[in-house]
């Protein structure tokens, strides 16, 4: 069985929810310990997420074989009251993080 990855104290921008969202959408057919090991979550975590994320209708699956194939809803509108309003979408927010992932190496911070 893999490592188990390194704990992360404080807060962060971006909930482990909408890490796993993110990786599913990479590879729908992922493994959950692959997903872990992408998102630095343990397995039993992940495992929670993704039922956590199905419960609330974000997200279904499959069964294919020995694994699962992963159905996003991407028209689903976020919980947060705030993007409900606004009327964002999981499409949306996948887009954004989509579009990061892309843009990872580009950054080169301002010279002072």
């Amino acid at each position: 069985m893999g490592e188990v990855p390194e704990p992360h104290t404080g807060w962060t921008f971006i909930t482990s929810h909408a890490r796993v969202l993110a990786a599913i959408a990479e590879n729908q057919s992922a493994r959950i310990r692959d997903i872990a090991a992408h998102c630095r979550l343990t397995e039993r975590a992940v495992q929670k997420i993704i039922a956590d994320l199905e419960q609330a209708g974000f997200l279904s699956h499959t069964r294919a074989g020995r694994g699962n194939t992963y159905q996003i809803e991407p028209g689903k509108v976020l919980r947060h009251p705030a993007e409900a309003e606004a009327g964002l979408t999981v499409a949306s927010l996948l887009a954004l993080l989509a579009q990061d992932e892309a843009h990872r190496g580009d950054y080169e911070p301002a010279s002072q």
